[in-house]
């Protein structure tokens, strides 16, 4: 199984609202998932609420060979998570 660590999108209309899942890479987005790892706002104002992750969760699906979405590489690259992996 090839997991892939990517974004399920909640939320409404214009106020969008995503999670950061570990999930089976072969289904689609918004699909039953394996563990959830944090959650991402970018509407929010407060940058410390802004993302909120559990790390050393992050860090062992990435050390056990998770994928990372390009999206979900870059936030961690800015969290200061080293996104293991590459194209």
């Amino acid at each position: 199984m090839a997991v892939r660590l990517r974004l399920s999108r909640g939320g409404r209309t214009h106020r969008p609202f995503y999670r950061l899942n570990a999930v089976d890479g072969r289904r689609p987005r918004d699909t039953k998932v394996i563990e959830q790892l944090g959650t991402y706002d970018p509407i929010c104002a407060d940058p410390q609420k802004q993302v909120v992750l559990n790390r050393e969760r992050i860090e062992y699906w990435l050390s056990v060979g998770a994928q990372p979405s390009d999206t979900v590489r870059s936030l961690l690259t800015r969290q200061g998570i080293a996104a293991a992996g590459g194209k």
